[in-house]
């Protein structure tokens, strides 16, 4: 099964990497999108020797001439799961906005394949109403979301936003995989 994995700019963005080496290890094939300021949490390198795929981060980088990448990125996944996903992305797919390699591939790609959204932000910034109207807005138009935790987080507060436990994401994904 392929899963197209989206990695953006949270401090939960290391998991990734887990999410990657256990999907891998349950026979996925992973492709990753790392965004730029996912990049400044995790490096390509390590989902990259993790997944065993290239990691995808410039829409624009020409790899193979006679393929249009963000398109062929979406008709090869099965399902798409952004982990973690930040408020900006989630703005972004709620209003079509397709301004980067991970927002265009999601748009080519959710009128055919699911799409798994798991939150990981700050409580203020999730419980922002224009933040869960965007996930209501989305969740009304099939996508699919793996609820963040209340936890004690990065910037030291307590409440909700931390990435799922990743037992729950790979779970989730599996089992929307059969």
């Amino acid at each position: 099964m392929n899963v197209l994995l989206g990695v953006t700019g949270s401090i939960a963005a290391y998991k990734a990497a887990e999410i990657t080496s256990r999907l891998t290890k349950q026979g996925c094939n992973v492709d990753i999108i790392l965004t730029e300021s996912g990049s400044k949490f995790i490096t390509s390198l390590t989902l990259q020797t993790l997944s065993k795929n290239k990691v995808y981060m410039d829409m624009f980088e020409e790899i193979t001439p006679s393929e249009v990448k963000h398109i062929s990125l979406a008709k090869k996944a099965d399902l798409v799961l952004i982990a973690p996903a930040t408020a900006n992305i989630i703005g972004k797919i709620a209003w079509g906005i397709a301004d980067d390699f991970l927002s265009t591939v999601v748009m080519a790609a959710a009128n055919h394949t699911p799409v798994y959204i798991a939150p990981a932000m700050n409580t203020e910034m999730y419980e922002n109403p224009i933040v869960q109207e965007n996930i209501q807005r989305l969740a009304e138009r099939g996508y699919h979301f793996i609820e963040p935790k209340s936890s004690l987080l990065a910037c030291g507060d307590l409440g909700k936003g931390a990435l799922a436990d990743v037992d729950k994401i790979v779970e989730t994904v599996l089992n929307a995989l059969q």
